[in-house]
């Protein structure tokens, strides 16, 4: 380093500057004579004129990192007016002045007293001035001049992680890019070589490699497996100096995965399966299942199953289970023992995503035989048809036979069959089944027009099995026979007017069949035979199931005849021929002359500002009304003030409830003796209960007398066990109570009660020598015996 700086000094000193030499201050470098220095000239003959400042050099070099134990030396300032007689005093300020940097008043020789870091602080700006020591005043200007700190090599290169994470497809070709690393060098990268850094992997060969200059990663090795190998940790190392012996180095450890490629196809373990189903199961009911192998992981394992031949290749079907990739086999058609009991399907697993470039390893499917097996299940009886409609006319006698139905057992062992009608479906009974033969018959008459279709379900149940039955609906179709007559379809009132003319239409007449003849209804219209001659009205007959009323004179006298019933038949042209007859009634009315009607009622001419009968009719029911109401109302108020005081339990009001049942008292003795608990020497015998009415007559049992020290625990249940063995004693829950108290206590009665009715005098005063608590008491009882005395 002595070398280095005065290689330094002599590049100074070198410069066509006059330089001075002075002393160095107590702490030094050790540097030689010859000395950085910056002069400051100036004309020292007359101190008041300006002078022309001479700067040697304007700036510093500064080593960083300086390890020496003095002072580290910068430079020398130094200025034309001083003539080395101490007069003049240098001052340093600006960055780090009086901390960093210190400069010799007296020389100006500037010293480092620290440790520099460039990384931290490149440049420094220092102001020098030399000032006269006597007045104090600057002989010449401020300068300004700078230290730059020189770099060295004293930090390593780091990257921006710590650890890296990439991932690449396996398979890679050679040279496909993983990950690009980067490390910097905090030195300063204009000097030298210290921020120069180049890349080396030191762990992950052969299958990894990495650009010296760039840190980019690429794949080394062909063909990397991840089904052998997912995981690698790459250690990249970042040196500066260019890489030179003596460059500074960091590392960094970069984990790389393999990610997944399709590049293995399924496989199957096995080459044949084999499963069992009962001939019952329905479609959609899965068999068994299989799963074909694939070594690689998330949508390049994916698995599709697929039936590509055999003999059930339309009775059965596989799906694949998305979360476990298994081809599961279901029924996809009814199955039946009696004609196949085993299936032969081949089927195939392939990869639905296949990568073209590895189509060269071998197609990605595979494929194995399945065997199914149908086990025999004992099955219901089958009917012959899935529905059964049949045919009866409804005038078909009772027991008459519609139909039959027909099932078998589908099973090998063909058991016997009966047959039963389901009664939840035919609550009348109107329909029979022959449990044998499965023929229907009728057991009521039928009636089409109440009800023309009969849905009935029949039953088939296996003879040696009742368990195994199956069901059939029955549809029965009532036919029509012409057993209606045809009728009026409403009810006919019609008006003629008094100036009518002859042959003049005055209704329309409609009717309606409740049967329904094959070819369609065929109406004809007459006037009854007792009413054709001498009628007013005669009957057109319109040929279309309608016809027509027309008058038969000219005028109506509405006072000679006010209503006019007109009886009409009706019959149909079906075999049997089926007629009926329907009355028209025709009011003679009074109309405009437009043929309104006005009045049909012969009063109105005679009373014409008088009420209709109607009217009086209306007005003669309210007044009927109203006088039931009233009677209604009073026959309520009389009853109300019968009603007793308490009319329900919910009745809050008070009231006074006389209880005429007293009872006997103490002197009621007949239910239970309450003097032989008091005393129980005193036993009556032969005393039998009141209370109730014994069905025999039982003698009560005598007991023996209780001692006179009996204890009253013992009395009691000696009582107790007495009625639980009576069998005169009553069949319901009563309650005995046991008042004796035993036959007396040695201390004798503790009750003042009893010793007031004492006739001997007690003296209390003692109680005022108990103490001051019990002399109240004692002037109480003493107070008492003299009001007595008084």
């Amino acid at each position: 380093m002595r070398t280095y700086r005065y290689f330094l000094l002599l590049f100074w000193v070198g410069q066509p500057y006059p330089t001075l030499s002075t002393p160095l201050s107590k702490r030094t470098s050790g540097f030689p004579a010859k000395k950085r220095a910056l002069e400051l000239s100036g004309n020292s003959k007359n101190e008041l004129n300006r002078s022309k400042r001479s700067w040697m050099w304007n700036q510093f070099f500064l080593l960083e990192e300086y390890t020496g134990s003095d002072y580290q030396y910068v430079g020398k300032l130094h200025s034309d007016q001083d003539r080395g007689d101490g007069s003049l005093k240098y001052i340093l300020s600006g960055d780090g002045a009086g901390d960093l940097f210190i400069i010799n008043e007296n020389t100006g020789d500037i010293q480092a007293t620290k440790r520099l870091d460039r990384e931290e602080k490149p440049v420094y700006i220092l102001r020098a001035q030399a000032i006269n020591r006597r007045t104090g005043r600057p002989v010449e200007p401020e300068s300004e001049f700078i230290i730059k700190i020189h770099d060295i090599n004293d930090n390593e290169p780091i990257f921006t992680k710590e650890v890296y994470t990439a991932t690449v497809p396996e398979m890679s070709d050679v040279g496909t890019f993983v990950v690009q690393v980067t490390a910097t060098d905090a030195d300063d990268p204009t000097y030298g070589n210290s921020a120069k850094v180049v890349y080396s992997i030191l762990q992950g060969q052969p299958y990894f490699s990495v650009e010296s200059e760039t840190g980019i990663i690429k794949t080394a090795l062909l063909n990397m497996d991840r089904e052998n190998r997912e995981q690698y940790q790459v250690v990249i190392q970042a040196k500066d100096m260019g890489g030179q012996m003596g460059g500074l180095s960091g590392t960094t450890t970069v984990n790389i995965t393999l990610t997944d490629v399709n590049d293995n196809p399924p496989r199957f373990p096995q080459s044949t399966y084999q499963f069992k189903t009962p001939e019952s199961s329905p479609p959609g009911t899965p068999i068994g299942r299989i799963k074909a192998s694939d070594a690689d992981v998330g949508e390049n394992a994916e698995i599709e199953y697929s039936i590509t031949d055999g003999e059930g290749l339309d009775m059965f079907d596989v799906v694949t289970d998305q979360e476990t990739q298994e081809g599961i086999i279901t029924v996809k058609k009814l199955l039946d023992f009696e004609k196949k009991k085993v299936y032969t399907l081949k089927v195939e697993a392939s990869n639905p995503h296949v990568e073209p470039r590895f189509l060269y390893l071998g197609p990605f499917k595979d494929s194995a035989t399945v065997r199914i097996v149908v086990e025999d299940v004992d099955e219901p009886p089958v009917f012959s048809k899935l529905a059964y409609i049949l045919q009866i006319r409804e005038d078909a006698q009772i027991n008459t036979t519609i139909g039959s139905v027909t099932a078998q057992d589908p099973d090998a062992a063909r058991n016997p069959v009966k047959y039963s009608v389901d009664r939840h479906t035919d609550m009348d009974r109107i329909f029979n089944i022959d449990s044998g033969n499965g023929s229907i018959f009728t057991s009521k008459l039928l009636d089409r027009e109440t009800l023309l279709w009969h849905n009935i379900t029949v039953i088939a149940t296996e003879i040696n099995n009742p368990k195994q039955s199956s069901r059939v609906p029955l549809y029965i179709k009532v036919l029509d026979v012409n057993d209606n007559a045809p009728e009026f379809a409403e009810f006919y009132e019609t008006f003629v007017c008094e100036k009518a003319k002859a042959d003049q239409l005055i209704q329309t007449l409609h009717a309606v069949d409740k049967d329904d003849p094959y070819s369609g209804h065929q109406f004809s219209f007459s006037l009854a035979p007792e009413a054709a001659s001498g009628s007013n009205f005669t009957i057109q007959d319109n040929k279309d199931n309608t016809a027509g009323i027309l008058t038969r004179k000219n005028g109506y006298n509405r006072h000679e005849m006010s209503t006019y019933l007109l009886p009409v038949v009706i019959s149909d042209n079906d075999y049997p021929v089926q007629s009926s007859t329907g009355t028209v009634t025709v009011r003679v009315c009074a109309c405009d002359h437009h043929g309104n009607m006005q009045s049909c009622h012969a009063e109105a001419l005679i009373h014409p500002t008088g009420l209709s009968t109607g009217a009086l009719v209306a007005i003669l029911l309210c007044i009927v009304i109203l006088l039931v109401t009233v009677v209604l109302f009073a026959a309520l108020r009389r009853q109300r003030k019968k009603e007793p005081l308490i009319i329900s339990k919910e009745d809050i009001r008070d009231n006074i409830v006389s209880y005429n049942d007293e009872g006997g008292g103490e002197e009621d003795t007949q239910a239970f003796d309450i003097g032989t608990l008091r005393n129980p020497e005193a036993i009556e015998d032969n005393k039998l209960r009141r209370d109730i009415v014994p069905e025999a007559l039982f003698l009560p049992r005598r007991t023996p007398t209780a001692r006179d020290n009996t204890d009253v625990r013992d009395f009691i249940n000696q009582r107790l066990k007495e009625n639980d063995t009576d069998p005169t004693a009553p069949p319901y829950d009563s309650l005995a109570t046991y008042a004796y108290e035993g036959t007396g206590s040695v201390a004798d009665s503790l009750s003042s009660l009893e010793s007031v009715t004492t006739d001997g005098d007690q003296d209390y005063d003692y109680l005022s020598d108990w103490g001051p608590r019990f002399k109240k008491l004692a002037d109480m009882y003493g107070g008492v015996d003299s009001d007595k005395d008084s």
